[in-house]
């Protein structure tokens, strides 16, 4: 049986603006301060890009410690997995925020559209890449393995379809 580790990153993302004058015209300028929940470090920014370098700092280091005792390889390609993820929220992540603060409905039927676009995707992967014949001939073992990887997939979908339907309650 695999092991399973659990780790949790929670952060905390404050924004304050400042509307000033400036030689006679009227500026805006966004600060914010991010603090990791868990650790209680924090870090000031007035462009976004650091807060989000803190952030990933914050990730691989919990990745890199929960894999500590595995070969360097393995460590590489659950990392690579790890911050898969965390790499399609750093390029969408600031637009998002922008938007959010200027039309938040808005942003949350949007974010609503593409959880529900990555669950149908995910659904095609799946049926593209699960061979039924390849299975006739596995070991009970193997059977074993596709069960428990299925259970998890399952699993993730199931909260995943709890977060979609919790957003769809705030509209």
């Amino acid at each position: 049986m695999k092991s399973k580790q659990d780790q949790t990153a929670s952060f905390m993302v404050r924004f304050n603006q400042q509307i000033f004058d400036k030689d006679g015209e009227a500026n805006v300028q966004w600060r914010g301060k991010i603090s990791h929940v868990q650790g209680g470090d924090e870090k000031r920014f007035s462009d976004f890009n650091d807060a989000l370098s803190f952030m990933e700092k914050k990730l691989t280091h919990l990745t890199t410690e929960a894999t500590k005792n595995e070969p360097i390889e393995k460590q590489k390609g659950i990392l690579n997995k790890s911050l898969s993820m965390w790499n399609t929220i750093k390029q969408v992540g600031p637009k998002v925020i922008i938007e959010t603060i200027k039309d938040p409905l808005k942003q949350v039927n949007n974010l609503q559209d593409q959880l529900q676009g990555q669950i149908t995707t995910l659904g095609e992967e799946i049926s593209e890449k699960v061979q039924i014949d390849q299975w006739r001939s596995a070991s009970r073992s193997d059977m074993n393995t596709i069960m428990e990887s299925i259970n998890d997939i399952s699993s993730e979908l199931k909260k995943l379809h709890t977060k979609v339907n919790a957003l769809n309650k705030k509209k």
